[in-house]
């Protein structure tokens, strides 16, 4: 399947031209797109060319481009709106008190305010007017149609009132009126209402742009956090390269305050990384030779050299930036219908407001109070809310989720998190570090643990399994010290021996110590059995030929695993283990943080069936995991969410990826996505009961044009700015 195609589009200035817009491309054979009105993106999926997907978006009336992050910045669209905002406002103050305020109606005030109001009306709307211009000319009416045939509608009054009828000559006074009043139309400018909108409109577009942005800068942030230049040893000399240089394999220097260019592996030195921009987490992590470090996290303290692995978009950075930058492209259910409705709302209000002056002319006689109504109902009802509902949402949700360490794929995922009432976790490396250590060693009568732990630690130390590693990281943090062996020899699956001194040492499996002649004592022998009933692993140290001490290692519990189980079960979920663990092992894990049910002893294929059962039976089914094995059950779920410590396979499998590994990450995720989901669902109840209430009461007259375009200029920038909220979430502190 192709790579998806961004287009950045010029000249959207409401929800229907990016309906429009979708439209328009989705019409090409072999293409399916969508179009995001915050982002003004679309995205674009098919092999089609480029010039195909631009010619049919100019067709519908609009610009694009191929999206590039080298594509040059031109000049910032904010400084002309702002700008245009500045001078129509100055104009427009004088022209509000004249109206409003009879005493300074002075002779031939009104044509003082035809001076400052016309200007404003042509000049200030003329976005309103040239875009309504160009989707006149492909048949079509937005937005702009609306304001622009509302500005032009009050203006064009206003000049027939002065010119022809009787509101050009001397003492005529006038006072805003929220209701409109019977009489004579030609004695009436609505000059004021021509002025007020047009300002009141680019106040809305210069806020919501404004708030647009900032949605947006979490996501910003995270794509320039990472680093521009890099320090690379060629031929033994340091050269200072753009990152863009690097490629694997290659060696770069990182000094403490420096960012780490790209993902790599330490090969010299070691130091505190702080990967909080990467993970959520604000305490740095040490880090020495053999660990890997991503692009873009910062050296805190020491000298390190480090072995590009992954350049360019393969990073880490790059790719979580992809991930989010694709989550905010995406559209919920509600906004699809909102979509569909704002494409067929402005022919709709246009009807309705000739309708509405038709309906006042007949039934009431009033020129005056119809053509406030029908001015009042194109003003108002501009769809902007609508559009806005869920790409700002989105937007800020997904961007504050990156800054968090989570990763939220798409809308779906959202919904998914409402209806959430059973979560299934994998055990090892989910609730459990996955790493083994020492849980307690049981000497033989004469014996120390300390001098058990010398024994075993001196074979052990030729060894690269992960329970010799274990076995020695157990000696050096109690600082025991033990003798360099000789002769080291494994037996696969069993154990190892060498010589110690002049002894024989022994290490592994109990059951291959005592087949191998080495005796036991009875009370060892009745610890060891306890320890098998409960699934354990034992590992056996013989000293010669008598069995000398016991050593437990088991996989520790995170930190938070317990606090987090408790976090969901707040949540309204069902916690469910599922690992393939022994029975005994995994009771004694979630009887330690709580959990609710176990499934042990699972194939890969087994936790997927425990899914499947559990959908089977009415549940919405989430599931936690972080390894290869995990990735067919996350696929399977209704949500699958992905511990970033994992591979990459359980990652790509995973709706919701918690880069930091811990487990109350997830409860994190989860309350975020519901309080994005009920931000969407906020915003678009509000965005249609704007209209829905406003409407009715512009076709009754109740509204004064001006008091529309003020509150249409607002609902769009409500919207925006209770999804701007989001960005006060707060991660569970422990």
């Amino acid at each position: 399947m192709s790579l998806p195609i961004q287009l950045d589009i010029e000249g959207m200035t409401c929800a229907s031209c990016a309906t429009r817009v979708e439209k328009a491309l989705n019409k090409v054979e072999g293409v399916e797109a969508s179009v995001n009105y915050a982002t003004e993106r679309a995205t674009v999926l098919g092999d089609v060319p480029p010039e195909t997907l631009l010619g049919a978006i100019e067709s519908a009336g609009y610009h694009a481009h191929v999206h590039s992050e080298e594509t040059p910045l031109g000049p910032d669209p904010m400084v002309s709106l702002r700008n245009r905002l500045l001078i129509s406002a100055a104009m427009t103050l004088p022209v509000m008190i004249l109206s409003m305020v009879p005493p300074f109606q002075f002779l031939y005030w009104q044509w003082v305010v035809f001076a400052l109001a016309t200007p404003v009306a042509i000049w200030g709307a003329w976005p309103f007017h040239r875009a309504a211009a160009i989707n006149a000319r492909h048949g079509v009416a937005t937005m702009d149609t609306l304001i622009s045939v509302g500005v032009g509608a009050a203006l064009g009054w206003s000049l027939y009132a002065l010119f022809l009828g009787g509101a050009g000559m001397p003492g005529m006074t006038m006072t805003l009126e929220l209701f409109g009043q019977p009489g004579e139309g030609s004695h009436e400018i609505y000059l004021e209402v021509a002025a007020a909108v047009t300002t009141f409109m680019l106040l809305g577009r210069y806020l919501e742009h404004r708030a647009k942005r900032d949605a947006g800068a979490a996501l910003r942030a995270l794509m320039e956090s990472g680093a521009t230049e890099a320090t690379v040893l060629r031929d033994g000399v340091e050269k200072l390269l753009p990152v863009a240089m690097v490629k694997p394999g290659d060696v770069m220097v990182v000094r403490p305050g420096e960012r780490i260019p790209t993902d790599g592996q330490i090969i010299e030195g070691s130091a505190a990384i702080d990967a909080s921009m990467m993970t959520g987490e604000s305490v740095p992590v040490d880090a020495s030779v053999g660990d890997t470090v991503l692009g873009g996290t910062i050296n805190t303290s020491g000298f390190l050299q480090v072995r590009a692995t992954r350049v360019g978009d393969d990073t880490e950075l790059a790719r979580m930036a992809a991930l989010v930058e694709r989550a905010q492209t995406g559209k919920s259910d509600a906004q699809r219908l909102a979509d569909r409705i704002s494409g067929i709302f402005v022919p709709i209000v246009i009807a309705i407001a000739i309708v509405t002056f038709a309906a006042w002319i007949v039934f009431d006689g009033s020129v005056t109070i119809a053509f406030q109504a029908a001015v009042a109902t194109l003003i108002i009802a501009c769809p902007c809310a609508l559009g806005l509902a869920t790409p700002t949402a989105l937007l800020v949700g997904t961007g504050r989720g990156a800054q968090l360490g989570l990763l939220i794929s798409g809308p779906e995922v959202l919904e998914h998190s409402r209806s959430l009432d059973t979560v299934v976790l994998d055990k090892t490396g989910t609730l459990t570090t996955g790493q083994m250590q020492v849980a307690a060693v049981w000497p033989e009568s004469g014996t120390t643990e300390h001098e058990v732990v010398a024994l075993a630690a001196a074979v052990e130390a030729q060894s690269e399994h992960p329970l010799a590693k274990a076995i020695v990281d157990r000696a050096r943090a109690d600082n025991v010290g033990f003798a360099e062996a000789r002769d080291f020899r494994t037996e696969a699956g069993f154990g190892a021996t060498a010589l110690v001194g002049n002894t024989t040492v022994t290490v592994g499996r109990p059951t291959w110590l005592e087949t191998s002649g080495m005796a036991m004592s009875p009370e060892l022998g009745e610890r060891l059995a306890e320890l098998y009933l409960t699934g354990n692993t034992v590992v056996g140290v013989a000293s010669g030929n008598t069995v000398v001490g016991l050593i437990h290692i088991a996989d520790t519990l995170k930190d938070t695993s317990a606090s987090a189980i408790a976090t969901l079960q707040s949540l309204g979920l069902t916690t469910v283990m599922a690992t393939g663990d022994h029975e005994s092992v995994a009771a004694a894990i979630a009887q330690q943080v709580g959990i609710d049910r176990v499934e042990a002893g699972l194939t890969p294929e087994g936790k997927v069936e425990v899914i499947t059962r559990l959908q089977a039976e009415g549940h919405q089914v989430a599931m936690v995991g972080d390894g290869i094995n995990d990735a067919p059950a996350l696929a399977t779920a209704d949500l699958g969410i992905a511990m970033g410590t994992g591979t990459d396979a359980a990652m790509s499998a995973g709706d919701l990826t918690i880069t930091r590994g811990d487990l109350m990450g997830v409860a994190d995720g989860i309350r975020l996505a519901r309080k994005t989901l009920g931000t969407i669902r906020g915003n678009l109840f509000w965005a249609f009961a704007y209209n829905v209430a406003a409407i009715p009461l512009a076709v009754a007259a109740v509204l004064n044009p001006v008091v529309a375009g003020l509150a249409m200029a607002f609902s769009s920038v409500f919207v925006v700015t209770n999804s701007l909220r989001l960005r006060g979430f707060r991660p569970t502190t422990v």
